[in-house]
């Protein structure tokens, strides 16, 4: 919803730092969404028509019908370490000279924390250009960490001075012979909490508009990412992740809050499928998503499309930029995500005699 999104407010504390969007919750009787205007004796009538059946082997029926639909069970949503909280969104901007990006990187993520941020996100691929020939160059061996992976050691070491947890966009990672598409996530304490390779690497082929094979020479990952940290529990995905809703509906079921796609569409999907992949992930599982791309750069051979972005849980754009070189700060607020699934209790209505998510990772581990 447009409406959601709060007015733009200027800075000029710092060429990196220019838009900030505030969102301020109203409650759910203020929003324009609902029927404040239905006549009382209409509305008493659709209402009592939503009403469970005083049954309880009919209640206890849609009950089971719907944790069937997810195999194992969808976990309970867990209480977050606190309820409130802000994030700055890193939109970058990424040049050849990798020890520039990275000091550009630490001077952002000490900016946004300055400004409150307790949770830092950044985008793909920004220690590197975005290319097929840069990958091998850049890539770093994170396992290895110290100078065999510079990027993820600026990260760790801010995360920790801060106290801050860094969702740390993505970077070319090398593993043996194989090269990954990789984000890491740093606790409060500077330790690496989790690592998540691109699982759905970026083939496609649009004619006149864009061709790119990722699979030239990136590996696919393999395993889906939420990892519990001091600011809720999150779900990981990498751009071209984004597009994958069973992903996305599998992290919802393991209990995740947010989820954070760094990513970097460009000039031909960005403006068609970027906000609506979005909106569509955070509608379908009442949920917030956080989104970070590079800033544009229309002289590079690969141009991102920018407008890093925050939704809310029933798809409303919260905060958003435009395509330049930006820091954006917003407001998280867990308390709500409860009674927008109050409010829409679709979770409790599915049909698992009709249909089913299974979680191969959580399944096999049972």
């Amino acid at each position: 919803m447009k409406s959601a999104v709060s007015s733009l407010v200027r800075s000029n504390n710092s060429p990196i730092s220019r838009t900030l969007l505030y969102h301020s919750s109203k409650p759910i009787s203020q929003s324009p969404f609902f029927l404040s205007n239905t006549p009382k004796n209409l509305f008493n009538q659709r209402y009592q028509k939503l009403q469970f059946s005083p049954n309880s082997t009919s209640i206890m029926a849609s009950l089971s019908k719907s944790e069937q639909a997810r195999e194992p069970p969808a976990l309970p949503l867990p209480s977050p370490p606190l309820s409130k909280f802000k994030i700055g969104l890193c939109q970058l901007s990424v040049t050849p000279d990798k020890e520039r990006n990275i000091k550009h990187a630490r001077k952002a993520i000490e900016e946004a924390a300055q400004k409150g941020a307790q949770l830092v996100l950044f985008p793909e691929i920004w220690n590197s250009p975005y290319s097929n020939d840069s990958f091998p160059v850049y890539a770093e061996d994170i396992d290895a960490g110290g100078d065999a992976s510079p990027s993820t050691a600026m990260l760790s070491e801010v995360a920790s001075r801060l106290k801050i947890t860094i969702v740390g966009g993505s970077i070319p990672e090398r593993c043996g012979d194989k090269l990954y598409n990789a984000c890491c996530v740093f606790g409060t304490d500077g330790k690496l909490k989790a690592k998540h390779r691109k699982i759905h690497l970026f083939d496609i082929d649009i004619p006149g508009k864009i061709t790119f094979m990722e699979s030239k020479t990136l590996t696919a990952g393999e395993t889906p990412t939420v990892v519990d940290t001091d600011v809720g529990r999150i779900g990981i995905g990498i751009c071209y992740d984004i597009r994958f809703t069973e992903l996305a509906m599998i992290y919802a079921a393991r209990g995740a809050h947010l989820i954070c796609y760094p990513g970097a569409f460009n000039m031909t999907t960005g403006p068609l499928h970027w906000e609506l992949s979005q909106r569509a992930r955070a509608m379908d599982n009442q949920l917030y998503v956080a989104t970070c791309s590079p800033a544009r750069d229309p002289g590079a051979g690969y141009v991102a499309w920018g407008h890093s972005t925050l939704v809310g849980p029933f798809g409303e754009v919260l905060a958003t930029t435009e395509h330049e070189e930006d820091i954006i700060i917003a407001e998280i607020d867990y308390s709500i995500l409860e009674q927008r699934r109050a409010n829409l209790p679709f979770t409790k209505q599915r049909r698992g005699d009709l249909y089913k998510l299974v979680d191969i990772q959580r399944l096999s581990s049972h």
